[in-house]
């Protein structure tokens, strides 16, 4: 009488919707340093990944920021959690992380995503590129050349030389954006919601570490 009792409480919890989830992933590093074969290279002029990506020791990549382009895994993601550390060893600059890659570029360097902004002054801004959209509002002007939904929080960058983490989440639409663990950005409705990561080439070297992806159920 107890196993079937025990039998029928398991059975069911296999039919009742949300009773048991499957658990995220173990986190995933994205690089392979010993050949970056994850990633595929989109550069204007074409360039080749032995000029772009270089393994340090300690297990950093070094990113260099030319010729303009962008590296993008070859695997596309829908709820994840991306983890990335990044630094400025010499001059800072601009760069940013490309989520939700859809295609290439058509006549143009960029394509068609969502950025998180790792530019000096402004990481944790979010841009939606190439014809890309969330539901929030942005808050530069109508018509501005680069338009963004600015990060919320005050900077929680690290002064330039020290090491910064990233940490994204997107589920269904929504992007949430940690910048050293301080929230920094979120929108819903993101468009597209899912498709490639990347890591963009903006003129200024930098350095990247422990870049890894958990996937959500």
């Amino acid at each position: 009488m107890v196993k079937l009792k025990m039998c029928s409480v398991a059975l069911a919890c296999v039919l009742m919707t949300g009773c048991a989830s499957a658990p995220p992933s173990a986190p995933v590093s994205l690089f392979d340093a010993q050949g970056f074969g994850a990633f595929e290279l989109v550069t204007t002029p074409a360039g080749t990944m032995e000029q772009v990506l270089a393994a340090r020791p300690g297990g950093v990549i070094a990113v260099a920021g030319n010729p303009s382009g962008y590296v993008a895994t070859r695997a596309t993601y829908t709820n994840y959690r991306l983890h990335a550390e990044w630094r400025w060893p010499g001059k800072p600059g601009n760069g940013g992380v490309l989520l939700h890659i859809q295609g290439g570029p058509k006549d143009r360097v960029w394509p068609l995503s969502q950025q998180v902004q790792t530019k000096f002054g402004a990481a944790g801004d979010l841009l939606p590129m190439a014809g890309a959209s969330f539901a929030e509002p942005l808050t530069t002007a109508p018509g501005a050349a680069t338009p963004i939904k600015a990060h919320s929080a005050a900077d929680s960058e690290r002064p330039a030389g020290a090491w910064n983490s990233m940490d994204v989440v997107c589920r269904d639409g929504t992007i949430e954006v940690s910048i050293n663990g301080v929230a920094q950005n979120r929108v819903t409705g993101a468009n597209p919601a899912s498709g490639r990561i990347g890591f963009q080439l903006e003129g200024a070297p930098y350095e990247l570490r422990n870049v890894t992806i958990v996937t959500l159920p």
